[in-house]
């Protein structure tokens, strides 16, 4: 293949293409200058952005990645190039460069704002009308902004140059070392040049944002006193609500605890902490200018849950100064080389650095079922992944890379002792710092610091796909005393159909029920290296009321539980007062719901007869999701009713137990409201809104418009009811309550309304403009809300328009329309092959086999989420 070859579309850049740039290419440093003075103006499409780029070619032909409005000009080593020869799609051919000195190519064109949270994001906020603009380039869209070697392995240092309004912030990764104010009421910052970084950990941030400053200053090993200067910044409109000195306490003290960690100084000069609008993501790791969602500015009641998964995803992006953006992969296959460390270490860092004690209980109930669930899709990949191409890149920030390669790396630790792994991480850094690794060189470190092979337990555990499982066999005399047990592992690697045997170390614990209270009578420490292993612990003792295998959470499996210490659970989970096995309990019956091996029905009586004993905020979190979601989804069609309004009753039961205003209450209260979109719990309902209720609770902004939702979705939002939220609306016109009155509107129980919603979505358009990606999905989520019924007149359309969504839109957008559509609310009627919506997504697939891999991905997904709930609901009827 030549590197030079021309096509288009082709921004979908290949894993072969980018090898043989990386071979051709050494990227010496690069200049960006951007000017955002016309952000204000929102009839401005784009911004002037021009590049200087200095690099070596051993071949005399390359190609920038360029994805832009219009190229005015492009210097070849000060001579002006042919554009209509070279400018091709999103690419800049370059041929006749230099191949005995390095050569400057200067790129000057225009780029486009953003709706999308791809490149640069332009957000106009509704309280103030101020304007706001942040970037988001992982994996691949720096290329919207600048010209560059859009791909990971082709580092090199980036200077910014930025202009825009003078009294705005604007920074970058690096801190500013000049600023000219103009006459023109536009200023111009020069920032220090980068150390050597891939363009997709670029980052810039410009608008009036509110700026909250301190510093961490701490002694190192050598004496040596380091000092890091740190900012936290938001919308200024969030002001009142921003807890900086939280988040600035919990960047020091992440801060000191990975100096520690990894014997490894912060190389990046300051840490700024920007909470940004319309996130497509949680946060991402820029270097010197981290980015998080907005969200995690609490404008709402913030449970302790929610405080602490955002110290987690403080500590989860610190993680990644040194595993990903000091040290990055090649290529994209090697992701988990940063986002499973991140995870690992970042929750590592939460339960040791941080006040906060459930790090790990709320890992497993959360983060792990999240893996689950994705290590059981067609569409499931080792850790280690396969990836072609830039689409497919994209689609692998998933719960394998993420939260199964966290959970595997957990159990390295326990594999070859946590000492070792520190020693391995370290050794590492030195190494490989500023450069770029695959697999192998991890592995090379950790075979020199534990002394043992690496090979097969990487064969098990990072190129095999699929969810282990564990139970415990045994066999009982007339008296029903154990004679033999054994812990076995089975499952079925989905790729390549052999059976899961890998290597576990872990703990399987031994419980007894007395007056209510299962307590754990014996624990035994295991390494479980193939198919089975003696349990003889067990062995000549009666059966316990509860045997837990990975008591605690050591490993990455589900539990199947022998028929005994299911009913003990189904019947006594209150009594499980030990945070982090309840949690694995949970679990693994959530799971047994989604499999149909446990009907829902089942699982919701547990929830609703043992939850409320849950202290955990983040766990209880999570149960009333599954609450509600097993009862739309798994639960025959003809108990829900009776299921929702028993769920309601005993909701609305816990509101009046639990303290006024407690995380409990508030988490409650918000399930309730949701639940009610199905027409239950009305009475509760107006209170919320009337903003009196005999409950004390504390109708803040997030329980306010989940109330207007479900009013809306259960057909009760009348005239009166409609002027009421639409004054609410104004009197605090925030983005939460503009997407809140979207999704209410777009619920409403009418054909015509849904019509409308289903259309603006598609189009991703309303009769103001175009939509931002929160407005869409807000619109997608409220066309949702409707029965069965309401819904299936939508679905030919639905499959004839999913191709040309992909082939128009931007991945992001296309994602959230063609899920956010999705048929997934089905009633079972007949069998599962007979529904209509399982048979379209069936011929769907069928007729577009030659579809992009991304799309094929995305249909094969939903259409598994489907057979899931259809066998679910089957398993629920047939359980009655």
């Amino acid at each position: 293949m030549d590197t030079l070859e021309r096509y288009a579309p082709n921004e979908n850049l290949r894993r072969d293409e980018a090898a043989l740039r990386a071979a051709d290419i050494t990227w010496h440093f690069a200049e960006v200058q951007l000017d955002l003075s016309n952000a204000a103006d929102q009839d401005a499409t784009s911004y002037p952005s021009v590049t200087t780029l200095n690099f070596s070619s051993a071949s005399g032909q390359t190609f920038l990645d360029f994805i832009h409005e219009s190229v005015q000009e492009v210097l070849v080593n000060g001579s002006p190039i042919d554009l209509n020869e070279a400018v091709l799609d999103s690419r800049i051919y370059l041929t006749g460069l230099l191949t005995d000195t390095a050569n400057t190519v200067r790129v000057t064109g225009r780029a486009i704002y953003s709706r999308s949270g791809e490149g640069l994001h332009r957000f106009v906020d509704p309280q103030d009308g101020e304007t706001y603009l942040y970037t988001q380039f992982e994996p691949s869209e720096a290329r919207r902004v600048f010209a560059c070697f859009e791909q990971p392995d082709l580092k090199t240092s980036y200077r910014f140059t930025l202009t825009g309004p003078s009294a705005w912030h604007l920074a970058s990764n690096q801190p500013i070392v000049d600023e000219v104010f103009h006459e023109n009421g536009t200023k111009t910052v020069v920032c220090s040049p980068t150390p050597k970084i891939s363009s997709y950990i670029t980052a810039v941030l410009a608008g009036p944002y509110h700026v909250v400053r301190g510093e961490h200053v701490q002694e190192l090993a050598d004496g040596e006193e380091l000092v890091i200067d740190m900012a936290a910044t938001c919308r200024a409109s969030l002001a009142e609500h921003f807890d900086s000195e939280e988040i600035l306490e919990l960047t020091s003290r992440g801060l000191s605890y990975f100096h520690e960690l990894f014997d490894y100084p912060y190389p990046w000069g300051k840490y700024d902490s920007a909470f940004v609008p319309e996130y497509n993501l949680g946060a991402m790791e820029n270097p010197g200018l981290v980015t998080f969602t907005e969200r995690y500015v609490f404008t709402s009641h913030a449970t302790e849950a929610q405080h602490e998964q955002r110290a987690n995803t403080i500590m989860h992006e610190m993680a990644h100064m040194w595993f990903g953006d000091l040290v990055t992969m090649k290529w994209w296959d090697d992701l988990w080389l940063k986002e499973s460390f991140a995870d690992y270490i970042g929750t590592l860092a939460n339960d040791v650095a941080t006040d906060f004690t459930t790090a790990w209980t709320t890992f497993a109930a959360r983060r792990k079922a999240w893996a689950y669930v994705a290590d059981q899709m067609p569409t499931t990949h080792p850790i280690v992944a396969d990836i072609p191409d830039l689409l497919a890149a994209d689609q692998n920030f998933d719960g394998i890379t993420y939260a199964k390669g966290a959970s595997v790396l957990k159990q390295l630790a326990a594999f070859v002792g946590e000492e070792a792994f520190r020693d391995a991480a370290r050794a590492y850094f030195r190494k490989h710092a500023y450069g770029n690794t695959s697999l192998d060189d991890f592995l090379q470190a950790l075979e020199t610091a534990s002394g043992r092979d690496m090979s097969q337990w990487a064969d098990a555990w990072l190129k095999t796909s699929g969810v282990p499982k564990l139970r415990v066999d045994y066999t009982t005399d007339e008296t029903g005393t154990i004679t033999e047990a054994s812990l076995v592992q089975f499952g079925t690697d989905p790729i390549t159909g052999e059976a899961i045997l890998r290597p576990h170390v872990l703990s399987v614990g031994a419980y007894e029920l007395a007056e209510g209270k299962l307590a754990r009578t014996e624990v035994a420490s295991v390494e479980l290296t193939g198919e089975s292993i003696s349990l003889d612990f067990l062995v000549g003792k009666p059966v316990p009321a509860l045997i837990l295998p990975n008591d605690g959470d050591e490993t990455y499996a589900v539990i199947e539980f022998d028929p005994a210490s299911r009913a003990t659970l189904l019947g006594s989970l209150s009594g499980l007062t030990d945070s982090l096995p309840r949690a694995t309990c949970w679990a693994s019956l959530w799971d047994a719901v989604r499999s149909a091996t446990l009907d829902a029905q089942s699982y919701i009586g547990a929830i609703l007869d043992h939850a409320h004993t849950v202290s955990d905020a983040g766990v209880f979190t999570v149960l009333t999701d599954q609450l509600l979601h097993s009862i739309s989804f798994y639960a025959a069609p003809e108990l829900r009713e009776q299921l929702r309004l028993r769920a309601s009753s005993v909701l609305t039961g816990w509101l009046a137990q639990f303290e006024a205003g407690s995380d409990q209450q508030m988490t409650t209260a918000r399930a309730l409201a949701r639940l009610a979109r199905a027409g239950v719990a009305s009475e509760v309902i107006d209170a919320f809104i009337a903003g009196e209720n005999s409950y004390q609770v504390p109708v803040d902004e997030q329980l306010l418009w989940d109330s207007y939702i479900a009013l809306a979705a259960s057909g009760r939002l009348d005239e009166a009811a409609r002027a009421g939220m639409h004054e609410a609306a104004k009197a605090n016109p925030t983005s939460v309550a503009q997407n809140a009155v979207r999704t209410a509107m777009a619920a409403l129980p009418d054909a015509q309304v849904k019509e409308q919603a289903f259309d603006t979505v598609l189009m991703a358009r309303d009769e103001h403009g175009s939509l931002s990606n929160d407005a869409l999905s807000a619109t997608a989520a409220g066309f949702t809300m409707g029965s069965a019924a309401l819904l299936s007149g939508f679905e030919e359309r639905y499959w004839a328009a999913i191709l040309p969504v992909f082939e128009t839109m931007s991945m992001e957008f296309a994602t959230r329309v063609i899920r956010g559509l999705y048929p997934q609310a089905q009633d079972l009627e007949g069998s599962a092959e007979d529904n209509k919506a399982l048979n379209a997504a069936n011929t769907w697939l069928e007729r577009h086999e030659g579809a992009p891999g991304a799309l094929k991905r995305i249909m094969l997904e939903e259409r598994a989420s489907l057979q899931r709930s259809l066998a679910a609901q089957a398993h629920s009827r047939n359980s009655r």
